[in-house]
């Protein structure tokens, strides 16, 4: 697909390297067929014609003004201007082997041949009486194929300016001609009206026709070279490739291939089935087609509406009365769509529903209609909504009347009606079943919501409202019901305690539809504000808005959430949004009362333009992701980030030891890898060689040797001036359960150390208490240095008084803590008591 062009092409051409696409009084040219590489300005008026002709490209405005390019340099070769009365150009082409010479046709029907290079005109054809809609190449060198407006089609030997035959017929002017190449003299021509006539060139008559090939004029037609393939398109939407094949008695074809989509805006459009990858919708050309979001190779169409088929065979109307009959909405179930029809449909000015199956792709067998409305059939009553069971049994159609009709999917049959006589008094507006066929809501133009028994149609239960409802939206696994308002305000209903639950407004326009999300969270409005509203229900907050071009006519939210699908006013396309806060962080904040929604353009293959530097951003809606810090408040206890086996096992390590101590002594390897040596600890660290010393080694033993101190004795004995104690307690922090019990084992006398720094290891276990941080390493720690210097303590007055303090401060930091644990199970059990 390439890249979109800010306005509506108006021609179209290619040659083996590029494409030519024209807009207003530009030519541009696509490489690959995606992206604008060269881009072609000359022209004061819209450009109609486009030839790519060598190295050169020629195109033709409404001035009547023929300017050849230079398709690389994108300079002007030669200009050519040509008076509107006396020669205005309509057609154009190159003749095969005729070298620099370009044809020219005429509204006035005389015919030019140029040579373009010395800017000469060699020759003029008188022509036929008749203005020139198409010139056409035949296989044969010197001959072409001329259509008329009179619908006249001449065979003309341009080399000695003789006519060789001529066609005629009767749909109009010609407005495609096409030859077969692939060794059938066959020639096929369009008409204005759809039609496509085959004409034999041996025996100069019609070989045959195809109707209602396309539902408007044929605008494009050509055969595929070499094969009996014919790719047509027309102004109704649609591409279709026929295959002819002449074992027929008629000689006509069978449609190979089609790419279609409505010749109409759509009506209504929904999901079908549960993976999100097709779309129905219906249109106001008649039509129900399914669209896939995959690939447009698994799109179809389920058929056409004809008003003809919707007519009582009673009821005659005049002949000059609309074609098509435009859905105006439908309800589809998958539950038992392979068994019998699983859609129902209402249409614009008439009584009668029809059935669709989606796996045969056509029409259904049963057009509902009641029976009350045969008599009298002058009354203008129409079927307005329709819904069908979650189950697919049952069908509801909703009448103009103010009656609500229900009836049988598989036969058709008429199953009873709500009310005595009326359901309401005014139209019908909205009808939903629920999801267990218990209740069916109905809402009429008198502004009553009511609630009716689905078996016994009996009346249960009605709400007033204040203003008139225009449409009812029903999400059955969340039972929750949207209503949109004549005075565009929403609200939605809870159907299991029949209240209203929450109220939005905001819209100042229509509201033309509503759309649930799957998990019943979001509900998506459009409006004929042109705006689309995403309202949090839980919250009760619009978390999202924005503007369009053109209002949303319908809109639909995909069963895996991931997409919204949309469609617009005047518009054939389906639109696709994604849904952003699946794949990135959205901060979804309520939006204020004043808040301006800003212009968002449809989305499309447009390329993203450059944001100039002047511009200020818009305050970005993505969440800033939250860096948390080591601790969140002073008065809170904060435990560390390592794991438990750095910690847990601390006052047991001397018992894993023995129980880990081998059995028998290590062997030696007979050939040892060389190894770069290492410090112990958990981050890796090569040993670094000491210098050497140039003096002999002494042979009397030096006791400061044995007892050399740690880096943590040494932080230890600091920590006693500056009483900071952070960087011992980073420094065990980084050890392994092995080297903390040596470092502990080490500050005891016994072991090289002194009772001054027993004495400041205590103050750094007071230290972390006070501060409340790397709670459970506190306890670690002072529970194996308790192990290990027990006897120390109670010996030494100064070290049992430190001991005491510590003592002090967790009993106090575990009574506050106590109490929270039981206000906490306090509350937890009396909500568990209360819900049971």
């Amino acid at each position: 697909i390439g890249n979109a062009l800010p306005e509506d092409i108006t021609c179209l051409a290619a040659d083996r390297m590029l494409v030519f696409a024209s807009h207003g009084n530009l030519v541009k040219a696509f490489a690959r067929s995606k992206e604008v590489v060269h881009t072609y300005k000359g022209h004061s008026a819209e450009v109609c014609l486009l030839l790519p002709f060598g190295d050169h490209v020629i195109s033709v405005d409404r001035d009547n003004v023929l300017i050849i390019w230079d398709v690389q340099s994108e300079e002007e070769y030669l200009q050519l201007n040509f008076d509107k009365t006396v020669f205005g150009i309509s057609a154009i082409m190159h003749p095969s082997t005729y070298l620099n010479k370009v044809l020219l046709g005429s509204q006035q029907g005389r015919l030019q041949l140029w040579n373009v290079k010395s800017n000469k005109l060699l020759y003029t054809f008188p022509g036929w009486g008749s203005g020139v809609t198409v010139l056409q190449q035949a296989p044969a060198v010197d001959v072409i194929a001329i259509g008329l407006v009179s619908g006249q089609i001449v065979i003309h030997n341009i080399k000695f300016d003789e006519t060789l035959m001529k066609f005629q017929q009767d749909w109009g002017p010609v407005t495609a001609i096409s030859f077969r190449t692939d060794g059938h003299p066959v020639m096929a021509a369009g008409s204005p009206v759809g039609h496509i006539g085959l004409w034999d060139l041996e025996e100069k008559k019609l070989a045959g026709q195809m109707r209602d090939v396309h539902s408007t004029a044929i605008a494009g037609m050509t055969f595929v070279h070499g094969e009996p393939l014919l790719i047509t398109n027309g102004a109704d939407n649609a591409i279709r490739k026929q295959v002819w094949i002449f074992d027929t008695p008629g000689g006509g074809g069978r449609l190979l291939r089609c790419r279609m989509g409505h010749s109409a805006p759509p009506n209504k459009i929904k999901y079908h089935g549960q993976n999100g990858q097709q779309i129905l919708s219906a249109g106001q050309d008649g039509t129900l087609q399914s669209f896939s979001t995959v690939h447009e190779r698994f799109n179809k169409s389920l058929g056409h509406v004809a008003a003809s088929s919707l007519r009582s065979k009673k009821k005659k109307k005049p002949f000059n009365q609309a074609k098509d009959s435009p859905l105006t909405s439908f309800a589809k179930k998958t539950a038992r769509q392979s068994d019998w029809d699983g859609i129902i449909a209402c249409h614009r000015g008439y009584l009668i529903a029809t059935t669709w199956n989606y796996h045969r792709s056509s029409m259904g067998v049963h057009k509902l209609e009641p029976k009350r409305f045969h008599k009298d059939r002058a009354i203008n009553v129409t079927a307005t909504v329709v819904d069908i069971t979650s189950c697919g049994n049952f069908a509801v159609v909703g009448i103009s009347s103010g009656h609500v009709d229900v009836y049988n999917m598989q036969s058709g049959l008429h199953r009873g009606h709500y009310g005595k006589e009326k359901a309401h008094e005014g139209p019908i507006r909205g009808v939903a079943v629920d999801g267990l066929n218990q209740l069916i809501i109905t809402t009429g133009g008198d502004g009553i919501i009511k609630f009716w028994k689905f078996k016994t149609k009996e009346l249960v239960h009605t709400i007033e409202l204040n203003t008139s409802p225009a449409i009812m939206l029903l999400h059955r696994e969340s039972s929750m019901l949207a209503i949109a308002s004549d005075d565009f305000s929403i609200c939605v209903l809870d159907i299991e305690t029949r209240k209203i639950v929450r109220k939005f407004s905001g819209h100042r326009g229509q509201i033309n539809d509503m759309a649930f999300s799957p998990d019943g969270r979001w509900l998506v409005t459009a409006s004929m504000d042109c705006t689309l509203r995403t309202w949090d229900l839980p919250s009760g907050c619009l978390i999202d808005c924005f503007l369009l071009d053109s209002a949303a006519v319908s809109i639909t939210m995909s069963p895996m959430g991931d997409f919204l699908a949309s469609s617009h006013v005047d518009d054939l396309g389906i639109y696709l949004w994604s849904n952003s806060t699946l794949y990135s962080l959205v901060s979804l904040h309520p939006l204020p009362a004043d808040y301006e929604p800003s212009v968002v353009t449809l989305p499309g293959t447009c390329p993203a333009l450059d944001v100039g530097a002047t511009e200020v951003e818009e305050p970005s809606d993505e969440m800033i992701e939250y860096d948390s810090p080591e601790q969140l408040g002073e008065q809170l206890v904060t435990l560390s980030l390592l794991p438990e086996s750095r910690w847990k096992n601390l006052i047991n390590l001397d018992v894993i030891k023995k129980r880990n101590k081998p059995k028998e002594p290590p062997k030696v390897p007979k050939s040892a890898p060389f190894f770069i040596p290492t410090v112990p600890g958990l981050v890796p660290q090569f040993a670094v060689p000491g210098e050497q010393a140039n003096t002999e080694q002494s042979k009397v033993l030096n006791l400061g040797v044995l007892a050399q101190k740690s880096n943590f004795y040494m932080q230890l004995e600091d920590a006693l001036l500056h009483e900071d104690y952070n960087s011992p307690v980073k420094l065990l922090k980084e050890m392994g359960p092995s080297s903390i019990d040596t470092e502990l084992r080490g500050l005891a006398p016994e072991g090289g150390g002194s009772l001054e720094v027993m004495s400041s290891f205590l103050r750094m276990i007071g230290s972390m208490m006070h501060t409340r941080r790397d709670f459970e390493l506190a306890q670690a720690y002072l529970a194996l240095f308790l192990k290990l210097h027990l006897k120390v303590i109670v010996e030494d007055p100064t070290l049992l008084e430190e001991t005491s303090k510590v003592s002090t401060q967790l009993e106090e930091t575990w009574a506050h803590m106590q109490t929270l644990f039981n206000q906490s199970m306090c509350l937890l059990g009396y909500m568990k008591s209360a819900l049971l």
